[in-house]
């Protein structure tokens, strides 16, 4: 109750307006929604003309906030949320990775300047928002206009255009108590004046960490990056019309690994983070995203554009994954993707229709290496079916097996794996509106796609350990040395069936996803909207870690239900936005469990869910020293059915539960005033509690929720600023997922005072 009356104060600022519009001035920093154009829908319309639920951080925002990641986004937007750690983000519930944890493709993607970047580079990659010009968070099926990846949402990063006019220079150092530092800088201008211009940024960062490992040394989540931007634009005047920009983006990171574990069976662990693992746990990240973007206005109305991305990532993610000083067990997983995408569009804007017509393809390569140390629990059922099948009564089998556990709790394994993926999509899609009336419109729109994947598999898994003698249970012809003896050839039997020589599977997939909607302008300040639009997750293929075998799944659809409402208040000092939304999930793509041992499981379509919820998101002028923001969201997500295939051990039924990481409550708010050449920022956001599991018994991984307050005071002179930030400053303790049976956590972040500088001319 604490933490939402904190936020419910700052909400509480927009009850005052009425008082304040009196002397409110006609200008703010801060864009309102009539400003702000929504490039995600691939239609340059304003964020009050778009019936999307579209939150936005503008460059005013993000350095108000002092925002810095794309992480920082997430947990300060309506219905969006982090999940382990840097891991990833749900959007409406739904993570970006799938909620039953099946399935090769992505439920949500991230695009930056139109290339999408995968999943493995999320953490870390080139989502820093230095020298960002726009976020769009898009909530909601984007399969019309994204197509892949986009059942549940879209993040659009768009980073800034050069100028072809006048030179610019930016700059920004910032300086944290936990000896965390960044030098950003960036500059551009024109070449040929009017016609070509160029920018580049680039952004060091250099931070010591705060868990400290008390095994190896140094700190666990210390971090070294480094991010490089070029951009060129050219607006040649021989060829009016034409537009041309070229960007390349190299970004290379030495750090924590995606998500990172302290100690929670320590005193004072919050302020005092220790790890004791015997491995490195660390991420590496090298990535490189070209893209070709080409307009040309054919007319004033008309306008044929094409965008091509080709991006090169490599992820290595390490990790000692027991968290002991013991040497168990180690995940050391290479992920290498290269991606290919082009899209042609033609964008028509007249006065009674407009949208936009457009043609994709899509091309990607690479896959998994792993090579891990795994201790695998020890199957005592499977020990037990093994004798009894042998003739051993129940009772004697499982106390035999029993015993065996005893001296060999855990089966080591040495196991290496190559899973490669090669994907390739192309479709037709189209997305419009027509004026019936100067205030009555309708919505349409449609997308076909086809999609072409393979799922190839190689694996070795090898026995490391030691296997109990026959002899220590019983004299050598005897039942119980004879057992030992079948046992020891079963678990030799079971670590081999995990082995497989190179196998393949291709499959392909088609889908129609159409759209259609209404929308009614009942003033010019006050608009409402309903759609409906079907969305898909592709098919494919995965593995059974346990028997080495390759599994088809079938692909999953959705149909989402959306009003929308978008309004202007007190001459247009007051925006006040929301969408309601209801969502219908069929075939959905989760793993099921065989029982032989814990990785024995692979992807099926047992799942049926539904969702439904709300966002609302308010912005106004308070006066002309004040403004003020608040977002709510509130979402319910449950598992309707959860039919396992025969021969599944049912060991994670998710019927009657929600989906991980679903806050049913997320709120966030904020107030700027500028006096002077002060300058000052606070803001919080709240999320309410989350399971951080599914199935029945997730009640066991439940988290409370929590409230983090940050805040900027500066003081700006014309070119320059300087300021002091802080980051949780309440120190809020909270976790993000807790391991309690190994007296481990991943913590939030804790209290950070920072000072900055920086420089813009």
């Amino acid at each position: 109750m604490r933490d939402m009356v904190i936020l419910m104060a700052g909400a509480a600022l927009f009850g005052t307006a009425p008082a304040w519009a009196q002397q409110a001035s006609q200008t703010s920093a801060e864009p309102q929604g009539d400003d702000i154009i929504v490039t995600g829908e691939k239609s340059n319309r304003t964020l009050q003309q778009t019936p999307t639920s579209v939150a936005i951080t503008t460059p005013q925002r993000i350095r108000d906030e002092n925002i810095q990641t794309i992480q920082d986004v997430y947990n300060r937007t309506a219905n969006m949320s982090e999940t382990y750690g840097s891991a990833g983000f749900t959007i409406r519930g739904i993570s970006n990775t799938g909620v039953g944890a099946g399935g090769n493709a992505d439920t949500a993607s991230v695009y930056i300047d139109g290339a999408p970047i995968p999943r493995e580079a999320l953490f870390g990659g080139p989502t820093d928002l230095w020298d960002i010009q726009q976020v769009e968070v898009l909530r909601g099926p984007q399969s019309t206009i994204q197509g892949l990846n986009a059942l549940a949402g879209a993040v659009v990063l768009k980073t800034r255009d050069p100028l072809t006019t006048e030179y610019s220079a930016d700059g920004r150092i910032l300086w944290t108590e936990h000896n965390d530092r960044t030098f950003s800088a960036a500059v551009g201008g024109p070449i040929i004046r009017d016609e070509l211009g160029f920018r580049l940024s680039a952004e060091q960062r250099s931070d010591r960490g705060i868990i400290r490992n008390v095994t190896r040394g140094g700190y666990d989540d210390s971090l070294r990056s480094l991010n490089l931007r070029g951009k060129l634009k050219w607006t040649p005047t021989a060829l009016p019309g034409l537009d041309v920009q070229a960007s390349y983006n190299r970004v290379r990171r030495d750090g924590g690994y995606l998500y990172e574990y302290s100690r929670t069976d320590v005193p004072d662990f919050y302020d005092h983070r220790i790890s004791t693992g015997d491995q490195p746990s660390r991420g590496h990240i090298k990535s490189d995203i070209a893209v070709l973007n080409v307009g040309y206005e054919i007319t004033p109305h008309l306008r044929l554009s094409s965008v091509t991305s080709h991006n090169r990532v490599s992820s290595r993610a390490v990790i000692d994954s027991d968290g002991t000083a013991a040497d168990l067990q180690t995940i050391d997983n290479l992920n290498r993707y290269r991606t290919w995408t082009e899209e042609i569009r033609l964008n028509y804007d007249g006065e009674r229709l407009s949208g936009v017509l457009g043609a994709w393809a899509y091309r990607r390569t690479g896959g998994l290496n792993a090579e891990n140390q795994l201790n695998i629990p020890t199957p005592t059922a499977t020990i037990s079916g093994l004798l009894q099948g042998g003739g051993f009564p129940a009772a004697a089998a499982g106390q035999i097996a029993s015993a065996y556990a005893a001296v060999l709790p855990q089966i080591p394994v040495y196991y290496l794996g190559d899973q490669s993926e090669n994907v390739r999509t192309a479709a037709l899609f189209g997305d419009g509106r027509y004026r019936v009336t100067d205030r009555l419109s309708l919505i349409a729109g449609f997308r076909y796609d086809h999609e072409e994947n393979r799922y190839t598999a190689e694996t070795s898994a090898t026995f490391t350990g030691t296997l109990p003698s026959p002899t220590a249970f019983g004299a050598p012809g005897s039942l119980l040395n004879i057992a030992v003896q079948q046992i020891n050839r079963g678990v030799l039997g079971l670590v081999s069936s995990a082995s497989s020589a190179r196998a393949s599977n291709a499959r392909s997939f088609d889908a129609f996803l159409p759209k259609a909607g209404i929308s009614m302008e009942w003033t010019p300040d006050l608009t409402t909207a309903f759609t409906v639009q079907r969305a898909y997750r592709s098919g494919g293929s995965s593995q059974n870690p346990a028997r080495a075998l390759l599994a088809p799944y079938d692909p999953e659809h959705s149909w989402n239900y959306e009003g929308s409402l978008r309004s202007r208040w007190l001459d247009g000092r007051l925006t006040v936005n929301a969408n309601v939304f209801y969502f219908d999930w069929k075939n959905q793509q989760t793993n099921a469990f065989f029982g032989l041992n814990a990785y024995d499981y692979n992807t099926v379509n047992a799942g049926k869910s539904h969702l439904y919820g709300f966002e609302l998101e308010a912005q106004g002028r308070l006066s002309r020293m004040l403004d003020a923001y608040v977002s709510l969201g509130h979402v319910r997500t449950k598992f309707d059915d959860f039919d396992l295939p025969t021969g599944s051990s049912g060991s994670v039924d998710l019927a009657g539960s929600e989906f991980p990481y679903a806050p049913h409550w997320t709120l966030a708010g904020g107030v700027n005033a500028h006096v002077g050449r002060i300058s000052g920022n606070l803001n919080a956001n709240y999320r309410g509690p989350v399971y951080t599991d599914v199935g029945v018994t997730q009640v066991q991984g439940k988290l409370p929720g929590r409230t983090v307050v940050n805040a900027r005071l500066g003081y700006d002179v014309a070119g320059w600023s300087a300021f002091v930030f802080a980051r949780n400053l309440l120190d809020e303790h909270y976790r993000q997922y807790d391991f309690a049976s190994s007296g481990r956590a991943i913590l939030g972040d804790p209290q950070t005072f920072g000072v900055g500088l920086e420089l813009h001319l």
